[in-house]
């Protein structure tokens, strides 16, 4: 078939969803299938609506827009670059943020558990008034919490300047400047030196032997910001060794880990960690009370 043969989006729609299975794609930033990924990316593409294709299955497109089209479907079928590197978007809820190549692709189960403000572990959360972020990358979760409590201000460290840049446009975008400062920080290095009632942080913490079989849009992905050492909880604890002396008495300390379950147990074997249900089970999330911490 030649792209001559395509004249509807219904036509590319169709030849999308068949590249992309008969390319094994894996679909892991955003969308969770085929059919999913290739509707976003033509109407990215073609700058409409992105929650209606139906209207427009059958409406005949233009030369350059088909070729736009197969330019974005011969990307992510053939170079295996995720989607949101793509569109340069990537959305958490109804919060779109701005992505490059310079930070992992947005997704976070911790941004499932921000609007309920953390209950019922956070005790009062319209007092809260300083929250810690590590780990940043595109600014996605600051932005979020700095939403959710509107008293509150977010400092957020990344290790990376690159990723910084980008978190940096973000805050911008949703112009929270005055209430997101972003600090170029080793963890707690260089880290105000005062008392925060929560602490947040998706961490890397992909463990050498799943890193060794990650897939190849995770590969597109800067390694710095997956990879967490043999068991994957190098940077989890330090992040749980530092969180006590920075809480206040009633503050909460919450860390994504993903499926590192086991290994996160084996690693703090004597706390008493709460592990929070989200979508995707009660694995991926732990939380501790500063009392709970050593």
């Amino acid at each position: 078939m030649t792209p001559q043969s395509f004249t509807t989006i219904r036509d590319l729609l169709r030849y999308a969803v068949t590249r992309f299975n008969t390319a094994g794609l894996f679909f892991g930033h955003g969308s969770s299938n085929a059919l999913d990924e290739a509707a976003y990316l033509i109407l990215h593409t073609l700058k409409l609506p992105l929650d209606k294709i139906e209207p427009f299955f059958d409406a005949h497109l233009l030369r350059h827009e088909v070729d736009a089209v197969l330019q974005v479907i011969e990307k992510r079928s053939v170079d295996r670059i995720p989607a949101a590197y793509i569109t340069n978007e990537a959305w958490l809820g109804d919060y779109r943020f701005y992505v490059d190549q310079r930070v992992i692709v947005p997704r976070s189960f911790i941004a499932e558990l921000i609007p309920d403000h953390f209950s019922p572990w956070l005790q009062d959360p319209e007092a809260v008034s300083n929250i810690l972020e590590l780990c940043t990358g595109s600014g996605c979760l600051p932005i979020m919490l700095a939403d959710a409590f509107p008293q509150a201000h977010v400092d957020t460290a990344d290790i990376s300047a690159d990723a910084l840049a980008v978190a940096r446009r973000n805050v911008d975008d949703y112009e929270l400047q005055d209430r997101i400062t972003l600090i170029e920080s080793d963890l707690y290095s260089k880290v105000p030196a005062k008392k925060y009632d929560l602490i947040v942080t998706n961490p890397p913490y992909v463990n050498s032997g799943s890193m060794g079989k990650l897939p190849p849009e995770y590969l597109r992905e800067p390694q710095i910001a997956l990879a967490g050492g043999d068991d994957g909880m190098d940077l989890v604890r330090k992040i749980v060794a530092g969180a006590k002396q920075r809480l206040t008495p009633d503050g909460v300390l919450v860390v994504e880990i993903g499926n590192e379950r086991a290994f996160a147990e084996a690693a703090f074997p004597d706390l008493e960690m709460t592990w929070v249900s989200t979508s995707a089970g009660d694995d991926m999330v732990f939380l501790l009370t500063a009392d709970q911490l050593p």
